[in-house]
């Protein structure tokens, strides 16, 4: 079994006798003044920022430095970044890349941004990477808590690319020849059996109001890491050319690697708290413990690029036959792929 490397550019902090833990460290990723303090939380993941203001007016180095701890520790937080709104939220996601709608349902201000709201105790309280049920996902998501309840409503990340890297030799080989097939329409009754009607509805009519089948490699390249990184989750329908009681087996040995408590690292919310994550190398879970209080949160997605497995093959989109356009902006992938819809 391969044991991750821990994250590049961190200095590890030291461990003293009896588990206790010294300072957390804190890595010096640019030399710039305008880079931010970069503090581990995790031993494979998440590291908190600070000392920076996000906006859409940071100069290129902060940029930069963010950009590289995103991509090193997979999720960033910021705390009392209350001064963001919708518009300065978006400015500040541009400066990663381009951002891009979801494909079917509606933004809340009529451009990008995805409302994550509790609705009386709904959440995405599965295992999951962002819209991979369309080949060029996002690349990264930026997430911003308006109201937070009083207790509960964490999230959890987890890191896929050192997931990949814990498994047996044996089962990486394996990993490296899968593909499979991700959609959005799923079986939500069965995965939310306390679901509202209203909910069901919503489900229905709304987040599968265009019917998305796409395949994936099991295992992607990163385009700018190069790791190797688990493309599973809650949107993972079946593996190509596995009868479903051999797929679930597969996928579920697979998503446990993900799902291992080293592997992840868990946030508690505050009003004001941005977190920055790495779409291509983590799944992430709203946990639903904060019973009818209300959670609003929003989210800017970046445009990403289609996976290209270890074997050189792209993600195929199966159905429909191309990305519909959005209400705003661009297809998912058009600023990253020379193929239109791709």
């Amino acid at each position: 079994m391969t044991t991750p490397a821990p994250a590049p550019a961190v200095t590890s902090a030291a461990t003293a006798a009896g588990g206790t833990s010294a300072a957390p460290a804190v890595s010096d990723i640019s030399a710039a003044p305008t880079a931010p303090a970069v503090e581990r939380i995790g031993g494979r993941i998440g590291a908190v920022l600070r000392g920076v203001r996000l906006g859409g007016d940071l100069p290129g180095p902060t940029v930069d430095a963010i950009r590289a701890a995103v991509l090193a520790h997979k999720v960033v937080f910021l705390r009392d970044q209350h001064h963001l709104d919708a518009d300065s939220h978006e400015a500040f996601a541009r400066l990663l890349g381009t951002p891009v709608a979801h494909p079917t349902v509606p933004s809340v201000d009529g451009r990008y941004a995805f409302a994550v709201d509790n609705d009386h105790g709904g959440r995405a309280n599965q295992w999951h990477t962002d819209v991979t049920f369309v080949p060029a996902y996002p690349a990264f998501s930026i997430l911003r808590a308006e109201v937070v309840p009083p207790y509960g409503g964490n999230t959890l990340w987890a890191n896929t690319a050192a997931a990949y890297a814990e498994l047996p030799e044996p089962l990486r080989v394996l990993a490296d020849s899968l593909r499979a097939v991700h959609t959005n329409d799923y079986d939500y009754a069965a995965a939310r059996p306390h679901a509202s009607a209203r909910e069901l509805q919503q489900h229905r009519e709304v987040f599968t109001s265009t019917r998305f089948r796409t395949e994936h490699p099991v295992v992607r390249v990163h385009p700018e890491t190069g790791e190797r990184t688990l493309v599973l989750g809650s949107f993972v329908q079946r593996l190509a050319g596995f009868n479903g009681r051999d797929s679930r087996a597969l996928i579920g040995v697979l998503q446990s690697h993900v799902e291992r408590p080293e592997n992840t690292v868990r946030w508690q919310w505050r009003a004001g708290d941005v977190a920055i994550w790495d779409n291509r190398a983590t799944q992430h879970y709203g946990v639903d413990d904060s019973d009818d209080h209300e959670r609003t949160l929003r989210r800017v997605t970046i445009d990403g690029d289609v996976p290209v497995g270890v074997d050189g093959r792209r993600s195929v989109l199966l159905a429909p036959e191309s990305v519909p356009e959005p209400e705003h902006g661009i297809v998912s992938g058009a600023s990253t792929s020379r193929r239109p819809g791709l």
